[in-house]
């Protein structure tokens, strides 16, 4: 099955953070894999707005085990798109039963002496739609973000 996302250049496919995570060092397994980033929804609920309640979804990178916390203090620069992660290591622990089944998006391939890394995702708020069930709703798809001419640079902390 080919992702839609593997339809886009890689340029386009890659978050602000993503950018900046491959100017690291850190290669991105997705981007490099031609599909769409695994996204997650996780046993973790996110704090009720309104009607509005559902858990939390994380989008899932692996990252090479000594690397890991290059890509927290890169991702931690960006809190306006992603910040760091929100767990490293076992998926168990954010009651994701298995990697290779995610709820949104593509499954990667993890290869040996990486870590799954996970970050909160954008896709939480259609989560918190599908459990709430509001009458009307607006987001986006996974993989298909709102895109502006904003600069990945705007939104770095120094």
């Amino acid at each position: 099955m080919t992702s839609r996302a593997s339809l886009l250049p890689a340029e386009a496919r890659k978050a602000t953070f993503e950018a900046a995570l491959q100017d690291g060092g850190i290669r991105i397994a997705h981007i490099d894999q031609g599909v769409n980033v695994p996204m997650y929804r996780t046993n973790r609920q996110c704090a009720p707005a309104g009607p509005m309640s559902g858990p939390l979804v994380v989008s899932m990178r692996p990252v090479p085990a000594a690397q890991v916390a290059d890509a927290v203090r890169i991702t931690s620069r960006y809190p306006a798109v992603h910040g760091a992660p929100v767990h490293v290591g076992n998926p168990h622990e954010l009651g994701i039963s298995d990697l290779a089944r995610p709820d949104f998006g593509d499954a990667v391939k993890i290869p040996d002496g990486y870590l799954p890394v996970f970050w909160a995702c954008g896709v939480t708020p259609q989560a918190a739609v599908m459990q709430s069930r509001p009458p009307l709703a607006i987001g986006h798809a996974p993989g298909h973000m709102l895109i502006t001419d904003a600069r990945d640079s705007a939104y770095v902390v120094p």
